[in-house]
């Protein structure tokens, strides 16, 4: 079985959504119609839907910075909604984006 590559949040806000997503993580979108829009990298593909009703599972994003993650995603328009925290093995937050999904950030602990 392969594991999962692809991930689709709801969105109550599409542009606003989109320009998170691309400000915080790099991620360039292709709009299909007014109500969907995807991107594609060689790890993962992102879809946004327009008022899904469905809350989707918690997603996370690995980095090798948290502290850097935790202000991109503020610069971006992001809300923490749990500061960093530690977990075994490393630390995360939480946090939601504009349209109102949330997602983590973690890090792994390096061995030193």
């Amino acid at each position: 079985m392969r594991l999962p590559n692809y991930l689709e949040l709801a969105t109550a806000d599409m542009a606003a959504t989109k320009h998170f997503y691309t400000s915080a993580f790099n991620v360039d979108f292709t709009d299909y119609g007014p109500e969907y829009a995807g991107a594609n990298t060689e790890s993962f593909e992102l879809g946004l839907a327009a008022f899904g009703e469905t809350p989707p599972p918690l997603p996370g994003f690995q980095t090798m910075d948290i502290a850097a993650a935790e202000q991109a995603v503020r610069d971006a328009g992001g809300t923490i909604i749990k500061d960093v925290y530690e977990f075994p093995g490393g630390r995360r937050f939480h946090f939601r984006d504009p349209g109102g999904n949330e997602l983590m950030v973690y890090q792994y602990e390096t061995a030193e």
